[in-house]
């Protein structure tokens, strides 16, 4: 079944929108202006992020580290993350399982 999901201001340089979600998988995009922030957390759920488009600063853990386009990486559980928005863009998300927090 096809669900579709609205955009979700997360502050006023971030927007998130759940692109696809099942009990065991969630995809979401997340929208970024220059200087958004990503602020560090954590959680249980795998994550696998994608870079669609812009450039970013990582912190996972106690690494730093730039994406770009086409770049991919995977936090595991419980990790502290977080990141700030070098130049705008998106980052596609995936949460194993699902994140009920953003639905």
């Amino acid at each position: 079944m096809i669900h579709s999901f609205p955009s979700v201001a997360v502050d006023d340089h971030v927007t998130r929108r759940v692109l696809a979600d099942s009990p065991e998988l969630m995809v979401v995009a997340f929208d970024f202006r220059q200087g958004g922030i990503g602020a560090a957390h954590h959680h249980p759920h795998v994550q696998s992020t994608y870079c669609e488009s812009g450039r970013f600063r990582f912190h996972v853990d106690d690494r730093e580290f730039e994406v770009g386009p086409g770049d991919s990486f995977v936090i595991a559980s419980n990790v502290v993350h977080g990141c700030t928005c070098l130049e705008g863009g998106r980052l596609v998300d995936s949460f194993a399982p699902r994140r009920d927090d953003f639905l």
